[in-house]
């Protein structure tokens, strides 16, 4: 077996996109990720995290020229340090056959590598990017197709993680819940309507949803929301004006204006609630490829309507306001659009929520949710004698 470079040679680019299609052929829930989102996490032109960071990526080749397993290693500049005890950097795009030896071949690879960069630890399986993709190994639900963006992976993966040593840092949690009425007031908790009362009853409070028109600024209430309630938790640098706004117009194309809702108080932001139309009810019929072909089927799919899933991308509440019914408020709202007769999305999906967010947590149980799947980020400290702490709370 050999451990190969991938480097710019076209042949090994190809191969580590065509590995997980071979891996996963027979798999009815795998659906294949656009080919053009993992070749630009690698495109210093489209990454910025090139900029003061580092990546690079294998293939592994058995004796008679297969590719048997791909993995990455990066280092963030930006999260080297930030709320870590080491310099940690990461791992991710991880896909092997089921054989240990190759295995741990590639995360021997990505620890020496990571070595050489004076790292002390990994995380993996990770993104050389926002944690909003590519972010964490399936452990749970392996029955359910995957959320765009998110990845699906064999069980035995799990146990090639926690043999060579991984342990769990966090666990991410998908929520599933019912969007119509009925099916809605089986599960929610009353509490949910006392809270919400409260706040929609206070006229110092309001909530509308987003208007194409004003994307301008629904994309810096979005920022100074964003900025308050998570960044520092996520380990990133605080949303920039103009990342704000590059993130809402990638988003307009496919957003749905009345899934993504904004809380005031005095008419300053204080939470959001973003939801968008779950892709991948689309893309799986794409075949990884966005091209002509592929747009037009996409297309073809969008204007059919046929996709009855949404997800909630991201949920935040500036920190004055968290526990004291804004969330709440902002959901019953969202119901004024959600139980209209024949409204198109009947089921949603809370994406990433980490079990070091028991707020989070406790929010999504009001609302009737249950844990759908679960996405584990592990870390492997370097040094083995050392002490192993999970991810904070919060």
């Amino acid at each position: 077996m050999q451990i190969l470079e991938v480097g710019t040679d076209a042949a090994h680019q190809r191969e580590f996109l065509m590995l997980p299609v071979r891996l996963y052929k027979n798999n009815p829930y795998w659906i294949r990720p656009l080919d053009k989102d993992v070749e630009d996490t690698f495109n210093p032109d489209k990454n910025k995290y090139f900029k003061g960071g580092a990546c690079v990526r294998w293939i592994a080749v058995d004796d008679q020229g297969q590719t048997i397993g791909r993995v990455a290693a990066f280092v963030n500049q930006g999260t080297v340090l930030k709320g870590n005890d080491q310099p940690t950097g990461g791992m991710g795009f991880f896909e092997c056959i089921e054989d240990q030896a190759a295995a741990f071949a590639l995360f021997d690879t990505c620890k020496k590598w990571l070595q050489e960069q004076g790292m002390e630890a990994m995380d993996g399986p990770i993104n050389f990017g926002e944690r909003d993709r590519f972010w964490g190994l399936l452990t749970e639900g392996f029955d359910k197709e995957p959320l765009y963006g998110m990845g699906y992976h064999f069980p035995y993966y799990q146990t090639f993680f926690e043999a060579y040593g991984f342990q769990t840092y966090f666990n991410q949690l998908t929520f599933f819940l019912h969007m119509f009425k009925e099916k809605f007031m089986e599960r929610v908790n009353m509490l949910f309507f006392e809270r919400a009362e409260r706040i929609l009853n206070n006229p110092e409070f309001s909530f509308k949803h987003i208007d194409k028109k004003q994307l301008g600024q629904f994309a810096e209430d979005f920022r100074t929301v964003y900025n308050k309630a998570w960044a520092k938790h996520l380990g990133t640098d605080d949303m920039t004006p103009e990342k704000a706004k590059a993130i809402m117009q990638r988003m307009k194309p496919i957003m749905d204006e009345e899934m993504m809702w904004f809380g005031y108080r005095d008419g300053e932001p204080v939470a959001f609630f973003i939801m968008l139309p779950e892709l991948n009810q689309i893309f799986k019929h794409v075949n990884g490829k966005l091209d002509l072909i592929g747009k037009i089927k996409f297309l073809y799919h969008k204007l059919r309507k046929k996709n009855y899933k949404a997800f909630g991308v991201i949920f935040g509440v500036i920190p004055e306001y968290q526990g004291r019914g804004v969330e709440s408020a902002m959901a019953l709202a969202s119901t004024r659009v959600a139980w209209r007769p024949n409204y198109q999305y009947t089921e949603l999906e809370f994406n990433w929520i980490g079990d070091f967010n028991p707020k989070m947590v406790r929010f999504a149980e009001l609302l009737g949710g249950v844990p759908h799947k679960i996405h584990t980020t592990y870390r492997y400290l370097f040094d083995r004698t050392k002490e192993f702490k999970r991810h904070p709370m919060i």
